[in-house]
């Protein structure tokens, strides 16, 4: 089914999020566990799944909105897997994933931290223009959605760390894996994000200014995620 097609899907009133989700699963079967793109998808897929559940359950004010926010956020994500698989240049956030997923000297914990970097410091303020674009709304209206989806994403990253680390066996391997992922920082990534969708909204009127934005911060956000793909190992 055409991307525009299954994200458009609607329940009632709300953006299906099932559609991005059972994308997500269809990636998962498909892709060697080992991947390094899969690793981040499964994390995402997690994400994905406990913000739709909170949706249903009526966790947000406004559900709508939180759908919205979710399956825009949802979207950039597998727009870049699209257009990998067809051979197209995606955004420079996403390549060094694409390029080294299955590099042996990098850990798993680098592949869903990188991915993580990625989608929340580029594809996260898009998304949030893209949201307002669709709700006739400013940023400052989709506050709480966002600051909610950012909350599960620490959650997240906190089992991340707790899943994919090496154990006390390993101490002396890990120790650059420590000293590397200690240079970046989800809620400065989650901070980044918010102050470059407002940034975005106030030049959505200029294209020219904003497209120049847009890539500069996707370039940033490629190099940080080169970073913190270092592979640790020899193959």
């Amino acid at each position: 089914m055409a991307q525009t097609q299954w994200t458009e899907e609607r329940i009632g009133q709300f953006v299906a999020v099932d559609p991005v989700v059972d994308r997500m699963r269809s990636l998962r079967a498909a892709w060697h566990p080992a991947d390094g793109v899969a690793v981040f998808n499964r994390v995402y897929l997690t994400v994905t799944e406990e913000i739709g559940h909170a949706i249903e359950a009526g966790a947000f004010a406004d559900r709508r909105a939180a759908a919205t926010l979710d399956v825009r956020f949802a979207e950039r994500y597998l727009a870049a897997v699209d257009a990998h698989a067809a051979g197209v240049p995606g955004p420079a956030c996403w390549r060094p994933l694409f390029h080294y997923r299955r590099h042996p000297g990098v850990t798993p914990l680098q592949f869903a931290l990188a991915g993580i970097n990625a989608h929340v410091g580029h594809d996260l303020a898009l998304a949030v223009v893209d949201a307002c674009r669709t709700l006739g709304c400013a940023p400052a209206d989709l506050e709480d959605e966002f600051d909610r989806v950012g909350d599960v994403l620490v959650l997240l990253e906190e089992r991340i760390r707790e899943e994919l680390v090496p154990g006390p066996d390993l101490l002396e391997i890990a120790d650059p894996l420590t000293h590397l992922l200690g240079c970046w920082s989800l809620d400065r990534a989650r901070d980044g994000a918010w102050t470059a969708a407002h940034s975005l909204w106030q030049l959505r009127a200029l294209p020219g200014l904003a497209s120049g934005f847009t890539e500069r911060l996707d370039r940033s956000v490629g190099l940080v995620g080169r970073m913190l793909l270092t592979p640790l190992a020899g193959p």
